[in-house]
């Protein structure tokens, strides 16, 4: 994040390079510098003329060159963006004799998702050397949280720890959705608002008790008349709850307890981060830890497995999603 803001001061400022290599995992940062480089670079009414959008799919290096020399019209210079340029992947080494020389007059933007470059090869090197190479990595569970909290704050709120873990149990590291429900927040709520669960509950539409994150405590602290009125609710609710996604979810937060038994340093902290876990929800593992020896755990995973692939129509296709969820919480609980 802190590579993205001075990316974007640097342009601010009048420092601007003219190629921008934008690569990696996460496309969220890629999308915001190349939205960012579209609407700052040129004035409004210099853009018709001297703004292009090519996609990787469509086009050739050669067309991406061939765009990039021309002189901009009436302006300083022109934006050439190069969108889904992966697609360039086979053949992108054949951008170097323009990086070597490249239209002073011309910013070139490539988002190139999901892919790296080799950092070993020319091109890499000619890139970073006359324009700026930025790699836009995955963000690890337990990183997100903060992000959350920094995003949020730049946009004149704060959240509750609880509210802010719930958006990461229930949408990952996916920063591009987690955005997007933000966003939603704040077109409802008034700058200066604390964000709290019960919102996330009535915007985002998480049931405060019906929800996995609500499954994972009951099975945690093995509260079986919970757990199997959360699977009714789930089973009459399958659009917004997919058995593939409960069954995932909860495959995964028994792997992290599997993990926690084979810690030997379970210093709260070292556990949260091992774990990729909101330290707010560490109380909910330590008490599953106590309800679940280790060889149960192991047991539970194997079965997960088992309901899993019967999820999916792989040798039990008539059995509904009801019955598959009674499975699992029989076994989990006996």
């Amino acid at each position: 994040m802190d590579e993205v803001v001075k990316i974007i001061n640097d342009i601010k400022a009048g420092n601007i390079k003219p190629i921008y290599f934008l690569m990696g995992d996460e496309p969220y940062y890629i999308d915001k510098l190349t939205e960012y480089i579209e609407q700052n670079v040129l004035q409004e009414h210099e853009r018709d003329f001297n703004q292009t959008i090519l996609y990787g799919r469509d086009v050739t290096i050669e067309d991406v060159v061939g765009n990039a020399k021309r002189f901009p019209m009436m302006a300083d210079r022109q934006v050439v963006v190069v969108r889904e340029a992966q697609e360039l992947s086979r053949t992108i080494d054949k951008i170097e004799s323009y990086v070597e020389n490249p239209q002073p007059t011309t910013v070139l933007v490539f988002a190139y998702k999901y892919k790296t470059l080799d950092k070993r090869k020319k091109v890499t090197k000619l890139l970073d050397k006359h324009g700026v190479v930025f790699e836009s990595k995955k963000m690890y569970d337990n990183q997100v949280g903060t992000w959350i909290s920094r995003v949020l704050q730049g946009k004149g709120y704060t959240i509750e720890p609880k509210a802010n873990a719930m958006l990461v149990e229930f949408l990952g590291n996916d920063l591009s959705r987690i955005s997007n429900e933000l966003n939603k927040l704040q077109i409802i709520l008034p700058k200066g608002h604390t964000i709290n669960p019960k919102d996330i509950e009535e915007n985002i539409g998480f049931s405060k008790d019906f929800n996995v994150f609500e499954l994972q405590n009951a099975l945690g602290s093995r509260n079986q008349l919970k757990a199997y009125q959360i699977a009714q609710y789930f089973a009459d609710n399958p659009k917004d709850n997919p058995m593939v996604v409960t069954t995932s979810l909860v495959f995964s937060f028994f792997i992290k307890l599997l993990k926690y038994h084979g810690l030997k340093d379970k210093n709260p902290k070292n556990v949260a981060a091992v774990l990729g876990v909101s330290p707010y929800f560490l109380k909910d593992y330590d008490v599953a830890l106590k309800n679940y020896p280790m060889k149960k755990v192991s047991s539970i995973v194997a079965t997960l497995r088992d309901i899993d692939v019967k999820s999916k129509g792989v040798g039990a296709n008539s059995l509904p999603n009801h019955d598959l969820l009674k499975e699992m919480l029989v076994k989990i609980f006996n």
